[in-house]
């Protein structure tokens, strides 16, 4: 993150405050049993202007997270859509990612949430490509974790909670370790999931394949941009089970969402992925995102919010 905390504002509970005074008390609920959902937003600086991508559909699945965890939003999507812009405004960005958050604060101690008080805030700061500028085009290397993601009978993966999210940085810190600048996790019938912060792709025969809603994964919003633009480009995506085996005889492997954009893979666990680096559908696909996102292609499904 790139933060100059003396001028940056954070939207919080209705308020613009500045940044070092956007504190929590040390009893929160939050702090002490994760009780909190969020989202990842991007905005992007174009020859148009400033815009959010697809900003309704991100809060929309941050009220739909809230709702899982019978957390009652105090806001309604619309006021916190305004305040996103609002807060993108306040520091002036032109581009850069937004961190909605809701969460329970101080109200009492113990497993029930309930008597607890939601707070919202929002924050934004300038980031750029999430494993980097140069794996953009060369690809990552990556390992699969010994840490798998959960049954959906113990918690909600479609809920973009931060509780869930330790579960995630397990895995992180795994591959970090190995020397892998990520993971990927099994879901718990042994099938491929996806990164501890991405959807994952996979291209056999040109053919793209992805992992189903029911193999533990989000419901990704850059995933779900993805498929639309592959199957606007005339490839077929099929969404199924992927064996592990599978990852190191694919064609080519990428990731998806809203840090990491499009990222391709060029190894798995030590083994070459396709042609070594960035293949032809995943270049096609990561360049035809930008094309959107940059103004240069026809924004089709009204996915940018301008301000």
């Amino acid at each position: 993150m790139a933060w100059d905390d003396t001028v940056s504002k954070v939207w919080m509970n209705g308020e613009m405050i500045d940044w070092e005074d956007a504190n929590i008390h040390a009893f929160s609920h939050v702090v002490h049993y994760g009780t909190s959902v969020f989202e990842g937003i991007r905005a992007y600086e174009n020859d148009k202007g400033s815009c959010v991508f697809r900003l309704e559909d991100h809060i929309k699945r941050l009220f739909d997270s809230a709702k899982i965890y019978k957390i009652d939003m105090p806001y309604t999507e619309e006021e916190v859509c305004n305040a996103t812009i609002e807060t993108i405004k306040e520091n002036n960005f032109k581009s850069c990612y937004i961190r909605p958050i809701a969460f329970r604060g101080y109200g009492e101690l113990g497993v029930n949430p309930l008597n607890c008080p939601v707070d919202v805030m929002i924050g934004a700061w300038e980031w750029g490509a999430y494993l980097g500028d140069e794996v953009m085009k060369v690809g990552a290397d990556v390992g699969v974790s010994s840490w798998r993601k959960p049954a959906p009978d113990t918690l909600p993966t479609m809920a973009k909670a931060a509780a869930n999210y330790m579960n995630s940085q397990l895995a992180k810190i795994e591959a970090i370790n190995h020397g892998y600048s990520e993971a990927i996790m099994l879901d718990y019938q042994g099938q491929v999931a996806e990164g501890s912060g991405e959807n994952i792709f996979i291209v056999e025969d040109e053919t793209i394949y992805t992992p189903p809603l029911s193999s533990s994964i989000l419901k990704g919003i850059t995933r779900d941009s993805v498929m639309k633009i592959a199957k606007f480009l005339g490839y077929d995506v099929v969404e199924e089970g992927i064996s592990r085996e599978r990852l190191y005889l694919a064609d080519e492997i990428f990731f998806t969402g809203t840090a990491a954009e499009v990222t391709p893979i060029k190894s798995i666990d030590g083994r070459t992925i396709g042609i070594g680096k960035r293949g032809p559908i995943t270049e096609k696909l990561q360049t035809t995102f930008f094309e959107v996102v940059e103004n240069k292609a026809l924004d089709i499904y009204e996915w940018l919010t301008y301000f």
